[in-house]
């Protein structure tokens, strides 16, 4: 594979409910290298059950200081929490981040609800991209005790219909139908739960969507890369298509050169 690897689905931190390997930044930069992962787009995974998610937006910053020339960090802004205006100030003016991610179903909201709608505007307002996981376990795997919902397919074409301008990166989704999505709205779809072969999910959202809608990402470090890799890898479109996935779409999106 000729084409540079960015990977817009990482995360690194802790979960309460099991032990994940290499869910350190020094972890996560091992196995870039050792795939050929240039770059990667990383968020706080210990923040998402916090309270404040504001302490985990610091410690990510302090732990890629050293390493934004590989890594991109996104902040976890919770809409509920009634210091986002201050936080989401703070990570970009203090820390360095230049993204957010929203977890609607750890905090409880729709993207569509007028409130979140504002706490959209104001990060869309600072150039930044907002990352949307459909889930960030798999609920057949998951811990009683975590009874956070998948999202519906129809609630990322809400998004999309309420705010085409922003720039959207939906993570681990299934079952969105390219066709039903706005075709002027600015986003890209993770490949991390999609297929190039059986199913062929990747073939049919391109095909509906268009060639430019998917974008390379493995799940690290709930996910092992090997599998995005080979999908990639198999997938058969022409190299021009490819390429567009393991790198310029997203990039294009995140403004990276």
């Amino acid at each position: 594979m000729t084409a540079p690897l960015l990977d817009i689905n990482t995360w690194v931190g802790a979960w309460p409910f099991r032990q994940l390997r290499d869910a350190s930044v020094t972890g996560l930069l091992k196995r870039m290298d050792k795939h050929g992962i240039e770059r990667a787009v990383v968020g706080s995974l210990t923040g998402i059950l916090y309270r404040n998610a504001h302490p985990a937006n610091e410690e990510l910053s302090r732990q890629v200081r050293r390493h934004l020339d590989r890594l991109v960090p996104f902040a976890l802004v919770n809409p509920c929490d009634p210091s986002w205006q201050v936080d989401l100030q703070r990570c970009a003016d203090d820390l360095g981040l230049v993204g957010a991610r929203l977890v609607p179903q750890y905090h409880e909201y729709r993207l569509t609800d007028p409130a979140v709608l504002d706490v959209i505007d104001a990060i869309a307002e600072r150039g930044w991209c907002i990352q949307v996981p459909q889930r960030i376990e798999d609920r057949r795997s998951r811990h009683p005790w975590d009874q956070a919902r998948d999202l519906a397919p129809v609630e990322f074409e809400e998004a999309l219909v309420a705010r085409p301008k922003v720039g959207w990166m939906f993570l681990n989704t299934l079952g969105l139908d390219g066709s039903r999505l706005p075709e002027k709205a600015r986003y890209v779809v993770d490949i991390s739960r999609m297929a190039s072969v059986l199913q062929r999910n990747m073939q049919a959202f391109l095909d509906s969507a268009g060639q430019d809608r998917l974008a390379f990402g493995t799940g690290m470090a709930w996910s092992m890369p090997e599998p995005a890799l080979l999908k990639l890898d198999l997938l058969d479109r022409p190299k021009k298509i490819r390429d567009g996935i393991a790198w310029r779409n997203a990039a294009k999106l995140l403004k990276l050169p």
